[in-house]
């Protein structure tokens, strides 16, 4: 049985384990599990208050990664695409999410050898852009095609470089205006956009979650976020610290899944 909510934000426990996440670009550092825990808590409040219910996973205290639900589905209104996610040891955090979805969509699965985290996926309208990164592969690009061509969505492949994920360099702020940082992704592959870049001392400040009627935010990013309010937008900000240490940011923390 699908269920139908008007709005609905999937998120997960962090896990103690946390401190041994999967890291690319960054070096390792100590991770605060309680401070953690209080900054998701609070990102959790910033949902509800924006008019979500969160539905929030328990478990998987040995899977590091696990509270960055984002890498291990993609969500649309017709159905979702549960991942495979590149680094073979978050591919267990799969069984709880789509446990979840199975109850609000229609699954599809990308099969080997498809690799597929959900960071490197930006949907925006109709066009789906697959960042190939060191986590998503040219073949699940090509599965993504197969599953969502038929219901009018546009793939594109984007190469990412410099960062862990697609949206680790470009989020979407409205419908036509994408937030991004140029020096880790060529905007020349997302024609028919307008930009607007990140503050030069703020790199890692691509990352935005779009919201009805706000943008949720990190904290650590006050000049990019005072040049998204120049744009008209609605900035809600929030300590984001612990989750940056691995790699991880706004998006990520999320699954939204919105029923009309």
């Amino acid at each position: 049985m699908i269920i139908r909510v008007s709005k609905i934000a999937l998120t997960h426990a962090v896990s103690p384990a946390m401190g041994n996440c999967e890291l690319t670009h960054q070096a390792r550092v100590p991770i605060d599990f309680d401070l953690a825990r209080a900054q998701h808590r609070a990102y959790e409040q910033a949902l509800r208050d924006a008019g979500y219910l969160v539905d929030h996973l328990e478990g998987g205290v040995d899977q590091p990664d696990s509270v960055f639900v984002e890498d291990i589905a993609v969500v649309f209104d017709e159905l979702a695409v549960i991942a495979r996610p590149g680094a073979p040891s978050r591919r267990p955090e799969v069984t709880s999410v789509t446990r979840a979805l199975d109850r609000l969509r229609k699954l599809h699965f990308i099969v080997p050898p498809g690799t597929l985290d959900g960071g490197d996926v930006l949907v925006v309208g109709t066009r789906v852009f697959v960042g190939i990164s060191t986590r998503t592969n040219h073949d699940a690009a090509i599965q993504m095609h197969q599953i969502l061509s038929p219901h009018g969505y546009e793939i594109r492949e984007v190469v990412v470089h410099g960062c862990l994920h697609l949206k680790s360099a470009v989020t979407a702020l409205t419908d036509d205006l994408l937030l991004v940082n140029s020096a880790w992704i060529d905007t020349t592959q997302l024609p028919g956009f307008r930009f607007l870049e990140v503050d030069p001392a703020e790199p890692s400040g691509a990352n935005a979650l779009r919201l009805d009627d706000r943008i949720l935010y990190s904290s650590a990013f006050p000049r990019t976020a005072e040049r998204i309010r120049q744009a008209g937008l609605r900035v809600h900000t929030i300590d984001a610290s612990e989750v940056a240490k691995a790699e991880g940011a706004v998006t990520c923390c999320s699954l939204l899944v919105s029923n009309s």
